[in-house]
């Protein structure tokens, strides 16, 4: 007998998307640890969120065993699903009901009696800060405030065991900040269990357990030092120049006995592969300083074998007269009587890579969308690659590629009828287009997938497919709508290995990312709240600007918050 509230015994899970057969889950054995938060990681593809669904009796597995809070899952799903807490990753909001509204269809599901709803509708709301919303449209809520409402709603009735499938994707960090605090709460304060898949490994870190998959097989179970303590003695930072760094980070990336090597505040951090025959020289590693191993470095260090580097994506950009790709004037958008974008000014230079960054809500899908020609201007004026917006929009999108969030991809067309898709889009014809597509499926390593529907792709081979699309026409300028929203870290960096190559062939890359690791690649950042830009600079500079007594050096998740937070107090 065993107080874990999930017992997990040889769990499998076979799927056949495409006609290809997809072992999900492969005999995964582990027990969670009671009154805490346990993280589930892995790289995309993992297995991950078919173990939530099983564990809440939404899938059948095809073999093993789920015990939640004492029940046999395959046996009673319904007993199961009333005692637990489930949040998908995609919840189910009603965006035509209020808050309130919400709260009382999952109370009525859930079968909480009207007399407990006063009561436990007050927690919920002086725990999520929605207090004040109740009587407003779920879909006129930001992205961190639905994903409020939905934990919330999972929580109408307090259950013992809470799955949330990476709960703080595409949530900006002071929201993701808050939705942690949320959880701590939960487990102090009513004692619950926590199961919590995620993408961001800083977030591993904060749980008291980790369990690690890797293409259905579980790798192993501990506290987060149990996979970066190895590391130690094999964690560096090596600065350098800013004007340097990226060529600097492809170089020592292919250093013999070099693990990884990623950009990280004003220098690259980097992490040595663990014989040591196979250490650079001494002469290499001069002035590297010593630094302590994070879970990133222990979880890239398990799985570096799965990394793909395959040739990174050559396109060199036309010059743009004037040096500055990009450039906005006194730029406004209106919507009705709301002002959602107001008199943004600034420059994007050839070649430079430059990140929006803001809170949800903040204004920069608007402007993200506006500099692409897919918005129009209300007032202002905006030139992309030398050409007037307002006046040649369709000459200047000749010169851009556009990457969304969603991937803009046709889920029903296998990867090579939208690679064709897209080359006839971006006006490419017989043997240019021809070309540029086995370009795309050898240097994006999509040659085995061409027969696949793109729907079934796991989430980086998809991200990949969407990068091949905008890059069929070779463009000058790439738009980037955050590109890797709940990509893995290993996907990330493969990622980013080809945007460094881009911005070296001299493409100028704008890029909005609520992942602030991310937004030190960036060359300058600007940072938007309630439609204005806040803070413009290198990210040096603006971690400077939010530097304080409390907080000397922040890291620039921390610049971030405190530089939102004092413009907004409350």
């Amino acid at each position: 007998m065993t107080d874990s509230p999930l017992v997990i015994r040889g769990l499998t899970k076979t799927f056949r998307p495409g006609g290809r057969t997809v072992r999900a889950l492969d005999a995964v054995t582990f027990d969670l640890a009671p009154g805490v938060v346990t993280g589930l990681i892995g790289p995309d593809g993992a297995g991950k969120t078919t173990l939530m669904r099983i564990t809440a009796g939404l899938l059948l597995p095809d073999a093993g065993a789920v015990e939640v809070l004492g029940l046999d899952v395959a046996v009673e799903p319904l007993e199961v699903q009333a005692r637990i807490g489930y949040m998908p990753q995609r919840f189910g909001l009603y965006e035509d009901l209020t808050v309130g509204e919400n709260l009382d269809l999952y109370a009525d599901l859930q079968g909480v009696p009207a007399t407990a709803r006063v009561e436990r509708y007050a927690r919920l709301m002086e725990m999520t800060g929605l207090g004040a919303f109740m009587k407003r449209l779920a879909g006129r809520l930001s992205g961190g405030m639905k994903q409020k409402l939905g934990l919330a709603c999972t929580l109408v009735r307090p259950p013992r065991l809470l799955l949330l499938d990476e709960p703080t994707v595409g949530v900006d960090p002071v929201s993701r900040r808050e939705l942690w605090s949320i959880v701590y709460r939960l487990v102090e304060a009513e004692g619950m269990s926590v199961l919590l898949s995620t993408a961001y490994l800083d977030e591993a870190e904060r749980c008291a357990q980790v369990v690690l998959l890797h293409q259905g097989r579980m790798v192993d179970q501990g506290p987060p030092r149990q996979f970066s303590e190895p590391l130690r003695g094999r964690t560096f930072s090596v600065q350098v120049e800013p004007e340097g760094r990226r060529a600097l980070q492809a170089r020592l990336s292919r250093l013999p006995g070099v693990l990884d090597a990623v950009l990280q505040g004003d220098g690259i951090r980097v992490v040595l592969e663990g014989q040591s025959d196979q250490r650079p020289s001494d002469a290499e590693m001069a002035g590297w300083r010593p630094v302590d191993p994070r879970f990133e470095d222990g979880f890239v260090a398990l799985l570096s074998g799965e990394r793909h580097r395959g040739e990174l994506p050559r396109v060199h950009a036309r010059s743009i007269s004037g040096g500055e790709a990009i450039q906005v004037t006194d730029l406004t958008r209106r919507f009705g009587d709301f002002v959602a974008v107001k008199r943004l000014s600034f420059a994007v230079r050839s070649g430079e890579v430059f990140g929006l960054l803001g809170a949800n809500g903040a204004g920069k899908t608007t402007t993200f969308r506006m500099l692409c020609g897919l918005l129009p201007v209300s007032s202002g004026h905006v030139r992309v690659a030398g050409v007037d917006l307002r006046h040649a929009a369709a000459e200047a999108r000749g010169r851009i590629g556009y990457m969304s969030q969603k991937f803009s991809l046709y889920a029903n067309l296998t990867v090579l009828q939208n690679l064709n898709f897209f080359a006839r889009a971006y006006g490419l014809r017989g043997r240019e287009a021809k070309a540029r597509i086995q370009w795309a499926l050898e240097a994006f390593e999509l040659d085995a997938f061409a027969a696949t529907e793109s729907g079934t792709l796991p989430l980086g081979y998809k991200q990949r497919l969407a990068m091949a699309a905008a890059l069929m026409h070779e463009p000058d300028i790439l738009f980037l709508d955050e590109p890797t929203s709940g990509v893995d870290p290993l996907a990330r960096r493969e990622f980013w290995d080809r945007i460094n190559a881009l911005a070296e062939g001299g493409v100028t890359v704008l890029v909005t990312t609520h992942f602030m690791e991310e937004a030190e690649y960036c060359d300058r950042l600007a940072i938007m709240a309630s439609g204005e830009i806040l803070a413009l600079g290198t990210p040096a500079e603006i971690k400077a600007r939010a530097a304080g007594e409390d907080q000397p050096q922040p890291s620039m998740e921390e610049a971030f918050i405190a530089l939102i937070q004092r413009r907004d107090p409350a």
